[in-house]
């Protein structure tokens, strides 16, 4: 006959000890597993349920991340800005208007920054220019950089801003290099956001460009001298806010305007542009209409001779100049 044996005593576990041993036990097993969260690591978790993690695996392994990122200003880099539409809702309806919704109290100093615009053979989904997309939401500043001096001087101050920078870099640029002076090279240098540069000297037309579209623009301006029309070209580096007084001041000179951008004419940063000055006192000075030379109205095509059809060329920009010039 054999003896009863009872059951041996089930060992009492909680459920916060029962998700903790799960966790150590994976993470012990797996050095690829981690563990990140509102205080998770030196306070154990809110709800005590990482006690000891961090003792056992340290900082690299359980990280502590923050409630909210005030007090922090972070640098959000987007591979391409075509991602950002993943993360459209954070950037304009949180980021933006934060500030506005808290009557002031909260400020959200942010830089979302990466390439914007037609890179090279990538097509539909990865060629568009989103200057027009957030330079139309209030409580965004929107920056396009073209030279190396505008990409160090901006983007030191979009870091010290206290407001969401949206910091539109181009692919084609990253390894294009430029001449920084001495000036530029200090660590001290800075670039007003909302003040646009003007690249070259002229008075016969304004052309008016933002990143890579400025270097096409005096490549067309060097061409045109040497038929003697002498164009002035301004690099707005800014989208948002504007720098209005600057185009404005220009084509009171000139009296003849072009607009050269890689977006999409419809509702484009051209066309804000044109508007402005119809409304404004330089609209007086014009001789002609304002000539818009944008990115073809579709998406973008992956063929080569098709994309180079889609975007500006310089030859394209000189084209629009005579047109303007009706010479």
């Amino acid at each position: 006959r054999g003896f009863h044996r009872s059951a041996p005593a089930a060992l009492q576990v909680t459920v916060r000890d029962a998700l903790n041993q799960a966790m150590d036990e994976e993470m012990e097993r797996d050095d690829r597993v981690f563990l990140m969260g509102e205080e998770v690591a030196q306070y154990d978790g809110a709800y005590k349920v990482s006690r000891g993690l961090w003792k056992k695996y340290g900082d690299k392994r359980v990280i502590d991340t923050p409630i909210s990122e005030a007090g922090l200003r972070p640098i959000c880099e987007f591979m391409t800005f075509n991602f950002s539409m993943q993360a459209i809702d954070q950037v304009i309806n949180s980021a933006a208007k934060t500030y506005y919704m808290s009557a002031g109290l909260q400020s959200v100093p942010i830089v979302f920054r990466g390439p914007n615009g037609a890179s090279a053979g990538v097509a539909a989904q990865h060629s568009q220019c989103f200057a027009a997309w957030y330079a139309h939401c209030p409580g965004l500043k929107v920056v396009s950089p073209w030279n190396s001096e505008d990409a160090k001087g901006l983007l030191k101050s979009a870091i010290r801003e206290d407001n969401p920078v949206v910091f539109l870099e181009n692919e084609l640029m990253y390894g294009v290099p430029f001449e920084l002076t001495e000036e530029s090279q200090s660590k001290d240098f800075t670039i007003p956001i909302g003040k646009a540069k003007i690249e070259r000297q002229g008075n016969h037309v304004t052309m008016v460009s933002h990143s890579r579209f400025v270097g096409h623009c005096l490549d067309a301006a060097a061409v045109l001298a040497k038929e003697g029309i002498e164009c002035e070209v301004i690099n707005l580096r800014t989208i948002r806010p504007m720098d209005v007084e600057c185009i404005e001041t220009s084509v009171m000179k000139t009296n003849h305007l072009v607009t050269v951008e890689g977006g999409w004419p419809q509702f484009g940063v051209g066309a804000e542009i044109c508007a402005r000055i119809m409304e404004g006192p330089a609209f007086n000075y014009l001789d002609a209409p304002v000539t818009r030379v944008t990115g073809v109205d579709i998406p973008m095509p992956y063929a080569k001779i098709l994309e180079d059809h889609s975007l500006p060329q310089i030859k394209d920009i000189i084209f629009s100049v005579k047109k303007t010039l009706n010479v």
